[in-house]
């Protein structure tokens, strides 16, 4: 399946939940999309339950099943608490990292920037969305795009010190990635057990 370009309330309505950043629409219409969305009292199994908790994983990071299933399957093979691991990765995408910056208002739109040459890991151009960033190493915008509108109203009034494993540095225009964050400092809504349940079974 190719990546999703639909309308993005459409999803939020499916999940309940505005996975890809403030929605109106939400508001208004908090329940599910289509003809009957607002009918509905069907009881979802465990199963269902188990598959929506991964679409909306997938979603919220903007990452297509493959890629998604190679992760858990590079994190199952690690030690440690295996859903945390998967969401350390996904937060370590480099497109999750600049939106985590500031530098862009939303991931699709840091997807974007970095496809189109306007980031730096390291002071090297990289143009590979699901770029895994290794802690230490910084990331910043490119020197002939620190101009670019669209960056400086995404970092205006951003509070860059929201996330505790990314350090901020206004001289480059960009943060050190500083280690993987814990899952408590994760603020999104994904109950990633429920996740590992599935691809166990």
């Amino acid at each position: 399946m190719a990546r999703y370009i639909g309308p993005k309330s459409r999803i939020s309505r499916r999940f309940g939940e505005a996975i890809f950043g403030p929605d109106k629409v939400l508001s208004k219409k908090n329940y599910a999309p289509g003809q009957h969305g607002n009918n509905r009292r069907k009881k979802t199994s465990e199963y269902g339950l188990m598959l929506a908790e991964k679409q909306k994983a997938k979603y919220t990071y903007g990452v297509l099943e493959r890629q998604f299933r190679n992760l858990f399957e590079k994190a199952s093979k690690k030690s440690g608490v295996t859903g945390e691991i998967l969401l350390q990765f996904l937060e370590a995408r480099l497109d999750n990292v600049v939106f985590r910056l500031g530098i862009a208002p939303t991931r699709a739109a840091a997807r974007q920037l970095v496809s189109h040459k306007h980031i730096t890991v390291d002071g090297q151009v990289v143009n590979i969305p699901s770029y895994s960033v290794q802690p230490g190493q910084i990331v910043a915008v490119r020197e002939k795009s620190k101009s670019l509108e669209v960056i400086d109203a995404a970092l205006a009034g951003f509070n860059h010190s929201k996330y505790s494993w990314i350090e901020w540095d206004e001289n480059v225009k960009g943060g050190k990635f500083l280690h993987m964050p814990e899952r408590a400092d994760i603020p999104e809504n994904i109950k990633e057990q429920m996740i590992v349940e599935l691809y166990s079974k």
